[in-house]
């Protein structure tokens, strides 16, 4: 094992470490902060990778501008930045249930299409932007696609949440 292993090794606890509470934290400003936290390590990954533009693409892109726009929206929005009593909701069980349901379909997939991936990298350089995209986008086009998908449903739960403590939260006169 080398210095390399040990450090992506660290940076990728840190990074599950962050992400779990990002998702558990009760404070908004502290979620997103601890999402910097989170896009640092990675970013710290891809650079043990020797992925040098995908890491300064993950700090410019993730922590500048999207962390950034997620702070000034809940500063400059009537949105509660303390913690809020209204999302410990009865539906934990069945939330955890429809993630780890998601978490095992989405792993058995990631698998499924891992294991007879293969890339030639010999003869190319380190962290040729080519081969990485030939490989993304011919062999690993199904777990690419599932991720987009992924995300997609979760901004979709984002904005049906939000929807919801609006509507919750007008007064009774408002509607």
């Amino acid at each position: 094992m080398t210095g390399a292993d040990v450090v992506f090794g660290l940076l990728g606890v840190v990074c599950f470490a962050s992400g779990v509470l990002v998702v558990t934290a009760r404070n908004l400003i502290h979620a997103a902060l601890w999402l910097v936290v989170c896009f640092g390590a990675l970013a710290g990954c891809y650079l043990v990778l020797t992925a040098e533009f995908v890491a300064w693409v993950q700090v410019l892109i993730y922590i500048g501008a999207v962390v950034v726009l997620m702070l000034f929206g809940a500063m400059l929005t009537r949105t509660p930045i303390g913690p809020v009593q209204d999302l410990d909701s009865g539906n934990r069980p069945v939330a955890a249930l429809a993630g780890l349901a998601t978490a095992g379909l989405l792993g058995v997939l990631v698998v499924d299409a891992f294991r007879a991936a293969y890339v030639d990298v010999h003869g190319t350089a380190v962290g040729d932007g080519h081969v990485m995209g030939t490989a993304i986008f011919r062999y690993y086009v199904l777990p690419f696609e599932i991720a987009s998908v992924l995300l997609l449903a979760a901004l979709v739960g984002a904005i049906v949440l939000t929807g919801q403590r609006r509507a919750n939260q007008a007064a009774p006169g408002e509607h």
